[in-house]
């Protein structure tokens, strides 16, 4: 570590910034099982089944509700077509209500399988940090005080910019944790829907939100695996350039790519579900 102030500074600012980007590459990998070693799993478990009850109560208003508008009268529902379509119907969306923990984890490891072959493909596992260039911490280390005063400004600056960033980003990962926790909570509801008929789109609707959710790991670990070849690529120094205006082209460029990274991130909700049509 070196003992100048500004390069001290800039090292522990992208050491947040690689510090955060590590915890994103394991929060994208682990399962709501395992987050905060499952005690918040295991209060969702428990929501999830209390409200079991109340999603099979309200399965059986959605199913009568639904033979009421799609049967014109009782005779109709005493057809064996009709009869057969009916219990079938009643039969799934009972199982989806009973098994739905089962099926929304059956999703969400579908999506993480992608992930982790996303990852394998890319060669890129969290291992690519932000650096401070050699040459750049030497013509620093070489600058006079008068010279470093502008250079504690533009560095106060670079550095307030990347850790807010950081926080950021690192909170918008953390959210889909709550979002993944939050839907399986709710899940017996919504899923009890597909009793009837004229219901059964809040089902699929819920689903797809679900699985949107899912999807927006691959999104994130996509936008991090462009971000950190970026990261791992040395950038271009001109050692002619005035120090304070090469820290400054170095902290703006970086900047402005973890700018992009941050909102690609924001928006990995607005990606998926455009992408799905939800």
């Amino acid at each position: 570590m070196s003992d100048n102030w500004v390069v001290q500074n800039l090292q522990n600012t992208l050491g947040t910034w690689n510090e955060k980007l590590a915890e994103i590459w394991t929060l994208l990998t682990q399962s709501p099982k395992e987050f905060k070693g499952g005690a918040i799993w295991n209060v969702i478990v428990n929501i999830h089944g209390a409200l079991q009850a109340i999603g099979i109560a309200l399965l059986v208003l959605f199913f009568l509700v639904g033979v009421v508008k799609t049967c014109g009268s009782f005779a109709e529902v005493k057809k064996p077509e009709m009869a057969v379509k009916l219990f079938v119907r009643f039969a799934i969306a009972k199982g989806v209500v009973t098994y739905g923990l089962e099926l929304m984890m059956a999703i969400f490891d579908i999506v993480q399988g992608m992930i982790s072959t996303i990852m394998k493909s890319a060669g890129v596992f969290g291992n690519n940090k932000a650096t401070l260039p050699k040459e750049m911490i030497n013509a620093i280390e070489d600058c006079g005080f008068f010279e470093s005063i502008p250079l504690w400004a533009v560095t106060l600056i670079g550095s307030l910019v990347i850790t807010v960033l950081s926080f950021i980003m690192i909170l918008t990962v953390y959210g889909r944790f709550f979002k993944l926790y939050i839907y399986t909570a709710i899940a017996p509801i919504p899923l009890a829907t597909f009793a009837g008929q004229p219901t059964e789109n809040i089902g699929k609707s819920f689903l797809k939100s679900y699985a949107g959710v899912c999807l927006e790991g691959a999104v994130i670990i996509l936008a991090c695996i462009i971000f950190s070849k970026f990261a791992s690529t040395p950038p271009v120094i001109d050692k002619d350039a005035a120090v304070v205006t090469m820290v400054w082209s170095y902290i703006g460029e970086l900047a402005f790519n973890m700018l992009i990274l941050v909102g690609t991130v924001k928006m990995a909700d607005r990606i998926v579900h455009e992408a799905m049509g939800i």
